[in-house]
C-alpha cells in the first residue's frame, strides 16, 4: 500500500524555505541581541572604572586637605601657646623692672652726703585704699665713728574734715632701732572722710628728742 501526501510538492517547498527564513531570521535576531548585551556589559564595565577612579582622586584630595587642616591646627596652637608664653614673660619682666627700680632709688639714697648726722631721705606716702595711707621711709646716719641708734619714728597726718582743720599723729610711736641706716615702711589708718593734705615723718632718741624729720605733701 502507497501512502501519498494531500500537499503538493510546490507548497511543501514553500513551507521548507518559510521554516528556514524563519530559523535564519531567528538566528540573526539572537546574534544581534548578543551583540546588544555585550556592548552594554562593556560600556557598563567601563563607566565602572570610570566611577572608581574620580572617587580615588576625590578620596586623595580629601586626605589632603584634612592633613593640611591638621598642620594648620597644630600651627595655630603652637602660635597661641607662643603668645601666651610671651604674655607672661612681659609680665614677669614688667614685675622685675619694677623691682629693680625700686632697689635702685633705695640704693641710690644710700649714697653718702655732705652733712653728717641722722636723716631722713626718700620719704614716700601714698593712699592706698579709702581710710588708708602706706609709707616708706629710709633713714641714714653719717659720719665718723657711728655708734648705734635707739630711738622710736612716728608720723603725724595733717588734712581736714569738712573744711575743719584735722590732725594725728600714728598711734603709738614705732621702735627704731639702727647702725647705718634703715628701711622703714607700713601703714597708717585715718578716717575715710578725712582729706590729708601733708604728711611728717619724725624720729626722736631715746629721751624723746626729735632728731631728724621731713615733710611730704600730698
Amino acid at each position: 500500500m502507497i501512502v501519498r501526501s494531500h500537499l503538493p510538492w510546490p507548497l511543501r517547498w514553500a513551507v521548507v524555505a518559510l521554516t528556514l527564513g524563519f530559523s535564519a531570521a531567528l538566528a540573526l535576531w539572537a546574534f544581534e541581541f548578543g551583540k546588544e548585551i555585550s556592548g552594554l556589559d562593556r560600556g557598563a564595565r567601563e563607566e565602572l572604572a570610570q566611577l572608581r577612579a574620580e572617587l580615588l582622586k576625590v578620596r586623595q584630595e580629601l586626605d589632603r586637605a584634612r592633613s593640611v587642616a591638621d598642620t594648620a591646627e597644630s600651627l595655630l596652637k603652637a602660635e597661641r601657646a607662643a603668645q601666651q608664653n610671651l604674655a607672661r614673660q612681659v609680665t614677669e619682666l614688667e614685675a622685675e623692672k619694677q623691682v629693680l627700680q625700686a632697689d635702685l632709688g633705695f640704693f641710690e639714697r644710700l649714697m653718702p652726703v655732705a652733712d653728717e648726722g641722722l636723716q631722713l631721705r626718700g620719704f614716700r606716702a601714698d593712699t592706698e585704699a579709702p581710710g588708708q595711707l602706706r609709707y616708706q621711709i629710709l633713714v641714714m646716719q653719717s659720719g665718723r665713728h657711728l655708734g648705734e641708734f635707739n630711738g622710736r619714728y612716728e608720723l603725724v597726718l595733717v588734712g581736714s574734715i569738712d573744711g575743719r582743720p584735722w590732725s594725728r599723729a600714728m598711734p603709738g610711736a614705732r621702735p627704731l632701732q639702727f647702725r647705718q641706716y634703715a628701711r622703714l615702711e607700713g601703714t597708717v589708718e585715718h578716717p575715710t572722710e578725712v582729706v590729708l593734705k601733708t604728711v611728717q615723718a619724725r624720729v626722736m632718741d631715746a629721751q624723746g628728742a626729735v632728731r631728724a624729720a621731713q615733710t611730704v605733701k600730698l
